[in-house]
């Protein structure tokens, strides 16, 4: 445990004497990430799939702040739309529109839940989002991981429609074009599921790991993912959502345990040395519950180099 709590702290100190150079970093792979994820799943406008392009607009989301990627990553994706069909660029620009106004309102500092939760939903882990916006955000991260399931399941019904959409061409067609857009978004039971648990999923992660009570953060992990799982899958049976049941309990469990890797660098505390003080002032009574982090200290080296005097 010493040798993890160790590394834990040079990670840290690492961080914090090159964070000047590490978090543009960081950012940049971030966006080239969520930008290739975009080009690669919807990617109709040949021009903007340019690794140059793409690798631009990456480096410059590197020295912006970090809503400039999901910002720019919804531009990718109406221009994109817009070169699939006019009508998709609409629907698709109105629903970011409705969901900026709910996300810089609410929840502006949670862009890693909306820029990761796509990606998540790719490497079939999708459940690890909300316990961990639940465990390192507040309330709110619910606005933000609705915001990303809508938008991964919303590029994804543009993709399934693609094929009819370019053969509805004409003016004629135009609201036959919106009817099924709208339509595709409006019956996607397995997006209604999913944006229901997972925002039930934050809000029970983030009360119980509030809680004054030991191991608050574990319990609050477990319950979490136990709930996640077990509504979901009551979800796939009652709206008979396409979901694989061997993925959601794998999905789950791995969640789980990347639950328990963010507690041990954000919330490492050790309950067997709790202490409990009470003071008191002119007005007031104090009873306060002190719990000590788990922390190592790094060994101080000395080396003593000894010469011999002929």
């Amino acid at each position: 445990m010493s040798t993890l709590l160790e590394m834990r702290e040079n990670l840290r100190n690492f961080y914090s004497k090159y964070e000047v150079y590490i978090t543009p970093v960081l950012k940049f792979l971030l966006a080239l990430v969520v930008f290739l994820m975009i080009n690669n799943g919807v990617g109709y406008m040949s021009r903007l799939t340019h690794i140059i392009i793409v690798l631009m607009l990456a480096l410059m989301c590197s020295f912006l702040p970090t809503n400039f990627i999901v910002i720019i990553g919804a531009f990718i994706a109406i221009l994109h739309m817009y070169e699939l069909s006019i009508e998709a660029a609409l629907v698709v620009g109105g629903v970011f529109l409705i969901m900026f106004l709910l996300y810089f309102r609410f929840a502006p500092k949670d862009t890693l839940v909306v820029a990761l939760l796509p990606l998540c939903f790719i490497l079939k882990i999708p459940y690890v989002v909300p316990i961990a916006a639940a465990l390192l955000g507040s309330v709110t991260s619910v606005v933000s991981v609705s915001c990303g399931v809508i938008v991964y399941y919303m590029l994804a019904a543009v993709r399934a429609n693609a094929t009819t959409l370019t053969g509805m061409e004409g003016s004629e067609n135009m609201i036959a074009r919106f009817r099924l857009l709208v339509d595709a978004l409006m019956a996607d039971k397995q997006m209604m599921v999913t944006v229901v648990v997972f925002a039930m999923t934050t809000l029970i992660v983030y009360f119980i790991r509030r809680l004054r009570v030991d191991y608050a953060w574990t319990i609050a992990i477990c319950c979490g993912c136990v709930f996640c799982a077990i509504a979901m899958l009551i979800g796939m049976l009652r709206f008979n959502a396409d979901m694989s049941t061997v993925g959601i309990v794998i999905g789950t469990i791995v969640s789980g345990a990347l639950g328990m890797v963010f507690q041990f660098f954000f919330f490492n505390v050790d309950y067997s040395r709790t202490e409990y003080v009470q003071f008191e002032d002119d007005e007031y009574y104090y009873y306060v519950k002190a719990v000590p982090k788990n922390n190592v200290t790094k060994a101080n080296k000395k080396v003593k180099k000894i010469t011999s005097v002929l």
